[in-house]
C-alpha cells in the first residue's frame, strides 16, 4: 500500500465529486465519480479489491479531485473527463462499445436518448449532439429522469391532439397538444446540451436571464435516487453479465445456451444458441469449453464483465484454466452446495462484488436454464452458432 498516498486520501471531503488517479508522469490513470470522494477513494485501499484496480493503485502518485454541487454534475464531468483523456484503467479490458452515451438529434422537436457504444458505432449517428461515455446505463436513466424534470422534453407523438401521459405529470411540455413553440422546446434542448457539456456556469448566466425559477431548480437538484445507486455501487460494476448452460436434445445433440444480463436486466437481442460440433457426447465441461470459445472468437461482441456457469468448484476451475489467456472474471453456482457462489482457486478480486449481486446471478442462472431448455427442444426456432 501506498501509505503516503493513503494518509492524504484520509484528508479528503466528504462531498459530492470527481477523482483522477495520477501516474508517476502526472498521466491520468482512472478517472471516478462519487457521492463521497472520501468515502469513495478510501475504498480503492482495501484488502479485497479487483486486481485491475490494485495493479492501477499501486502505479498511482497523486490523487486530483474536483468537487461539484451534485452527483448528477459529477457523472457529466467524469463522462467529459473520460473522453478527455480515455485513461487506461478506465477502458482496460473494456473498448467503446461497452460504454453508454447520450445521443441528441439536431432535426426539430428532438428527444435526447441512451445508446450503446458499439451501437453508437453501427449506427454511425450524424447530425447529433452525442455526450459520453458513462459508465452506467442504469445512473445515465435516472440521470435523465432529473434532467426532464428541469427541463422537459417530449418522447410522444408531437401534435397528436392528445395529451401523453408524461404531459399530465409535467415531464412533456406539451409538443403532443400543441402547448409549447418550436422556440420555446428548442431552448429545453439547448439547455440540455450545455448541461451535458460540462458549461454549467454558462448555462446558469443564461437562465438567469432568461428563466431565473430554472435556475433556482437547477440550483437545488434533489438526486435522492442518484444518491441510493451509488451508495450500493462499487469501483466497478457488473455491467454486463452472460450465464451459459449446456443441455442436451434426446441424448444425443447437445446445445450450449448464452444469455446476457445487461444492467441486472435480460437483455435479450444478445442472447446466443450455440449448436455443440466436436467436444464428446454427454461431456459438458468439453461442450462448455467448446462454446465459450467460440463465443470468445466474435471479437465484435462486448466483453463481459462477469461469465456465470451453472456448477461447483470443479467446474469453475476447469472453466478457468480453459479460459485463461482470455482473462475473464467466473463464478459458479453449486446448486449441491445449497447455490452457494463458488470462484477459481486463488481468485478472489470479484467476491464482495458477486455475493453482493447474488441475486441478480440466481436470475441468471435460471434464464440461461430456461433459454436452454426451451430452445434446445425446438432448435429450428433459433439459428444456432
Amino acid at each position: 500500500m501506498n501509505l503516503k498516498l493513503f494518509n492524504k486520501v484520509k484528508n479528503l471531503p466528504d462531498n459530492p465529486g470527481v477523482y483522477i488517479f495520477l501516474g508517476k508522469d502526472k498521466e491520468p490513470l482512472y478517472v471516478g465519480r462519487t457521492i463521497s470522494l472520501r468515502k469513495r477513494v478510501l475504498s480503492y485501499f482495501r484488502k479485497d479489491i479487483d486486481s485491475r484496480i490494485e495493479e492501477m493503485v499501486g502505479l498511482a502518485e497523486k490523487i486530483k479531485i474536483k468537487k461539484t454541487d451534485s452527483l448528477l454534475e459529477a457523472i457529466i464531468l467524469e463522462a467529459n473527463l473520460i473522453k478527455k483523456y480515455w485513461p487506461k484503467y478506465n477502458v482496460k479490458d473494456k473498448d467503446n462499445r461497452s460504454f453508454v452515451y447520450i445521443a441528441i438529434p439536431k432535426g426539430d422537436y428532438p428527444e435526447p436518448y441512451i445508446v450503446r457504444g458499439r451501437e453508437l458505432e453501427l449506427r454511425r449517428i450524424k447530425d447529433a449532439y452525442v455526450f459520453g461515455p458513462y459508465q452506467s446505463a442504469s445512473l445515465l436513466y435516472s440521470a435523465l429522469k432529473i434532467i426532464r424534470r428541469i427541463f422537459p422534453y417530449s418522447t410522444c407523438k408531437a401534435f397528436s391532439g392528445k395529451p401523453c401521459f408524461d404531459y399530465q405529470i409535467g415531464l412533456c411540455p406539451g409538443l403532443c397538444v400543441g402547448k409549447i413553440s418550436k422556440k420555446e422546446y428548442m431552448k429545453n434542448i439547448k439547455n440540455i446540451v450545455l448541461l451535458l457539456s460540462g458549461k454549467k456556469k454558462r448555462l446558469m448566466r443564461k437562465l438567469k436571464k432568461e428563466n431565473p425559477d430554472k435556475l433556482k431548480s437547477l440550483n437545488h437538484i434533489q438526486d435522492v435516487s442518484l444518491l441510493l445507486k451509488e451508495e450500493l455501487s462499487q469501483p466497478e460494476e457488473f455491467q454486463r453479465i452472460e450465464g451459459y448452460d449446456i443441455s442436451h436434445l434426446s441424448g444425443k445433440e447437445t446445445f450450449g445456451s448464452m444469455v446476457v444480463f445487461t444492467d441486472s436486466k435480460p437483455d435479450k437481442k444478445e442472447y446466443r444458441l450455440f449448436k455443440v460440433k466436436s467436444a464428446p457426447q454427454s461431456d459438458d465441461l468439453r461442450a462448455l469449453e467448446e462454446v465459450l470459445t467460440r463465443r470468445f472468437n466474435h471479437k465484435e461482441w462486448q466483453f463481459p464483465d462477469l461469465i456465470l456457469i451453472d456448477g461447483g468448484k470443479p467446474q469453475v476451475d476447469f472453466v478457468y484454466k480453459a479460459l485463461k489467456k482470455i482473462n475473464a472474471s467466473i463464478v459458479g453456482i453449486s446448486k449441491y452446495g445449497g447455490d452457494k457462489l463458488v470462484y477459481p482457486s486463488n481468485i478472489k478480486s470479484i467476491r464482495v462484488f458477486a455475493e453482493r449481486n447474488k441475486g441478480i446471478l440466481l436470475r441468471v442462472r435460471e434464464e440461461a436454464h430456461r433459454f436452454s431448455l426451451k430452445n434446445s427442444r425446438k432448435k429450428r426456432g433459433i439459428k444456432a452458432r
